[in-house]
């Protein structure tokens, strides 16, 4: 019996690309800087789960150095390397496509970090069509922080909060009760027809609960996806007789496309969970890909440094749980799909190396050097699984 699983650590890089200097992101570390300030602090980084798969070492790889409080060793328990993005941007589908074989060679279209973001033609013929009074931010912004700057003029005014990020992104927050959820889905429907001539990747719908000034995103998060535009891993497992499930963002960045199966979780210990019940429960051909979204969400956009490496270390404490479940056959591969160094002026994703850290049952230690697309990640699956090749990548194994 073979199974695969792709375990996405958001956001997670491990230092700069070569052409990182023409998005401004030369220098960039995600990895890097969260282990340098944890050493600062006087309490170094504690991934020792990770840092045995490979980790530090193809950190190291991809940046040259040794990530503080992280050092030279040879009892390695997987097979690692790094990826570098062949896709010409930094964004979330750009990444996951490429993962799973579909490199994005065209260039998304992005709105402006000037405020208003969005044109005036948008606005009006959505606030026409939908019938709302007007819409509050319409900048670039972080989702958890506009949420509690305007959430309080929000329920009083019954206006939605427009905003968007470094992503080819329109997203929409509302009240889940004062708004009402299935309204906020019907204004995203609308608002992704409108944002087609723009060549937006996705439109995201972003409900929140609470009250005066104290408010949280719920797990009813949707997003409206333009499909890969091309046959992705998904597919070909799919359409070869095998069980896709998706966990957490991933059907909505593939638009629900070659998905058998779909598990929500509204944070990443959530998601954990869902994880260990998939590992007891999948079968044969099986392809499991989950997307530890708090990362980014939560730290990454943020610039929460402290809060990036509570995570990273929660994450790792309960790995062996997930790693005790694994059967003859099996093949793990820990990755990223873009930086968001949370060191990093500004609030947006940086373009960095991402990990593909293999391991399993079968899996022999050793070093796989620098892939250069990330699309050798799925190749790589495609093989172990027996499912047809990839139109894009290598296989690492």
């Amino acid at each position: 019996m073979k199974r695969a699983f792709i375990l996405l650590l958001d956001s997670f890089g491990l230092g700069h690309l070569p052409d990182a200097a023409s998005y401004g992101d030369e220098g960039a570390n995600t990895f890097g800087h969260i282990a340098a300030w944890a050493a600062a602090q006087g309490r170094p980084l504690r991934l020792p789960n990770l840092e045995k798969l490979g980790l530090a070492a193809a950190a190291h790889t991809a940046s040259g150095s040794w990530a503080e409080g992280f050092q030279r060793r040879t009892d390695f328990s997987g097979a690692y390397g790094v990826a570098r993005e062949r896709s010409t941007g930094k964004d979330t589908q750009s990444g996951h496509w490429e993962i799973a074989g579909v490199p994005v060679t065209y260039d998304w279209g992005y709105f402006p970090k000037t405020v208003p973001s969005f044109p005036q033609a948008l606005t009006d013929a959505l606030q026409a069509q939908s019938g709302v009074p007007g819409f509050l931010g319409n900048c670039h912004a972080s989702g958890t922080t506009i949420i509690n700057e305007l959430g309080d003029e929000h329920v009083a005014s019954g206006k939605p909060i427009l905003y968007t990020s470094a992503d080819s992104v329109l997203q929409i927050a509302a009240h889940e009760e004062h708004f009402g959820l299935e309204r906020l889905y019907a204004l995203c429907e609308l608002a992704y027809e409108l944002v087609k001539p723009y060549n937006i990747g996705r439109v995201i719908a972003r409900p929140f609960v609470g009250s005066a000034g104290n408010y949280k995103r719920t797990a009813n998060r949707h997003d409206y996806a333009v499909p890969p535009h091309a046959p992705t891993l998904l597919d070909h497992v799919k359409n070869d007789g095998g069980q896709v499930i998706a966990l957490g963002k991933i059907s909505d960045i593939f638009a629900g496309q070659g998905v058998t199966e779909l598990r929500k979780g509204p944070d990443n210990m959530a998601l954990f969970e869902e994880l260990l019940k998939v590992a007891d429960e999948a079968g044969d051909k099986s392809l499991t890909f989950v997307n530890f979204v708090d990362f980014d969400m939560l730290f990454g956009h943020r610039r929460d440094v402290a809060g990036y490496a509570a995570a990273l270390e929660e994450l790792d404490a309960r790995l062996p749980e997930f790693m005790d479940k694994l059967r003859d056959g099996d093949l793990v591969v820990f990755t990223a799909d873009h930086g968001c160094d949370p060191t990093w002026p500004g609030s947006d994703h940086t373009r960095e190396h991402i990990p593909a850290l293999f391991f399993g049952p079968q899996v022999q230690p050793r070093q796989l050097g620098i892939s250069d697309s990330f699309s050798d990640i799925g190749q790589t699956l495609a093989r172990h699984l027996g499912v047809p090749p990839l139109q894009h990548g290598q296989a690492l194994l």
